[in-house]
């Protein structure tokens, strides 16, 4: 699906300002000293991963796909640019026209990354790939952030299924981008309509506390939920006594109850105590899903507890204490001249403080073991040995300004499994470490 053709209310006319304005400024400059013409790589990658993570997981592909379409210079953002004096004249009637017409290159949305891998690759004039700089960083520090929490999270959960809803703790546009990240990196629903309407992600939720207090009982409450959802739908049993609410709840919806939830308390010996309970009232098939501030480590601590399903909410959208990749988008060759023919140089700022970049157009291959399973990053400038050819990462994205890899979001889910189970066993590993694969350059 393509979010650019629903015209939702939370779309733009235009990416075009989504980005700094010295990107602007760099372009006026290049205009007037005859360098914007030069074909330029820009690359994006990260120096380092979160501290204590062991992997990276790249999102917000499909979106950067979109604001790279929708990256226009319309009347009004003109307007608003001439009036303010941001550019002259001459830079605005080179605006007017702008259509990216390069190429990108880049890891599939869903595959897992290490320090330094060249996740996206950007080729054409330095003028149309500068201005792509904000615009792409912003997508995908904020989506690769979520979806490595997310990772983490299905990882801990063990195959349990896992319902995002961290909406109302986040901004509104933010909660959308969050579930979409989410879905990438595991998670089985959202409790956010946008997010369902938009990327077809699947949708719950059924009732909050607010709901069982408006009611004269807590039976009222549940009756009203039953009668109006069926039998299999969740009942909020921790409102006012935990122990009565689930008899409550199986007297009115029967032993076909579809789940309780338990939203606060000690979570690990509450789910054991429920579990019992609804076996004892014959209620075996009833699931039990916990929610209450989850985070990865929370989710893995109750891996022995009777629990069917996470809810997790802000941990998840705030990428569980990382909520940044620190992905850079730097130049790292470009032609001596405008000369189509003109060769390509390599160029890397010199720099101390770990800020350090390698300059040349990269490719990325993982080498494999014996078994299949990942044993290294491997990142070059020069040809591709034949033993990683088959094993080379970067994909075609854009061609000639032209989106030619849009895929469905559930490709990018299945992409991501697959790629963390191909990592070493200790990738899952909770605890901090280092990056499981390390990273060569040849």
């Amino acid at each position: 699906m393509n979010a650019a053709d629903l015209g939702l209310p939370v779309d733009v006319p235009s990416t075009a300002l989504f980005t700094d304005q010295y990107e602007l400024t760099m372009l006026q400059a290049a205009l007037r000293a005859g360098t914007a013409d030069r074909r330029s790589v820009f690359e994006v990658f990260t120096r380092r991963l979160p501290e204590g993570r062991r992997y990276g997981v790249l999102a917000g592909v499909g979106r950067v796909l979109d604001a790279v379409e929708n990256f226009r210079f319309d009347p009004a953002v003109l307007g608003f640019l001439r009036e303010r004096g941001i550019v002259d004249e001459p830079t605005l009637r080179w605006l007017a026209g702008y259509r990216f017409s390069g190429d990108i290159w880049g890891y599939p949305e869903g595959e897992v990354y290490f320090p330094g891998s060249p996740v996206l690759r950007v080729e054409g004039s330095f003028a149309e790939c500068v201005l792509l700089e904000t615009v792409i960083l912003s997508i995908l520090n904020h989506d690769s952030a979520i979806a490595a929490a997310a990772s983490r999270m299905s990882a801990a959960a063990g195959g349990r299924r896992l319902i995002e809803m961290g909406a109302r703790r986040t901004h509104e546009l933010a909660a959308v981008a969050s579930s979409r990240a989410a879905y990438v990196g595991g998670f089985d629903s959202t409790s956010d309509l946008a997010a369902g309407f938009r990327y077809g992600i699947p949708t719950v939720g059924t009732s909050a506390h607010a709901f069982t207090l408006l009611h004269d009982s807590e039976r009222d409450a549940f009756r009203a939920q039953v009668d109006s959802l069926g039998r299999g739908t969740t009942l909020l049993v921790d409102t006012y006594d935990v122990a009565e609410a689930v008899r409550t709840a199986v007297e009115i919806a029967g032993p076909e109850l579809g789940a309780v939830r338990i939203d606060s308390g000690d979570l690990l010996l509450v789910a054991h105590r429920v579990r019992q309970q609804l076996d004892e009232l014959g209620a075996r098939d009833t699931r039990i899903v916990v929610t209450s501030d989850l985070d990865e480590y929370a989710i893995a601590s109750l891996a022995a507890a009777p629990v069917d399903a996470y809810g997790v909410g802000t941990q998840l959208v705030t990428g569980s204490g990382h909520p940044t990749c620190s992905m850079v988008y730097k130049l790292v060759a470009r032609a001596a001249s405008a000369d189509p023919k003109a060769p390509l140089v390599p160029v890397a700022k010199k720099s101390l403080g770990g800020k350090a970049s390698v300059g040349g157009r990269k490719w990325a291959a993982r080498r494999r073991d014996a078994d299949g399973v990942a044993e290294a990053e491997v990142i070059g400038t020069g040809p591709v040995p034949d033993a990683l050819a088959a094993d080379q990462l970067l994909v075609e994205l854009v061609k000639g300004g032209e989106v030619v890899a849009r895929e469905p979001l559930e490709a990018a889910r299945a992409r991501h499994i697959a790629a963390r189970g191909a990592l070493p066993m200790s990738a899952i590993q909770l605890s901090r470490g280092e990056p499981v694969l390390p990273t060569e350059y040849v």
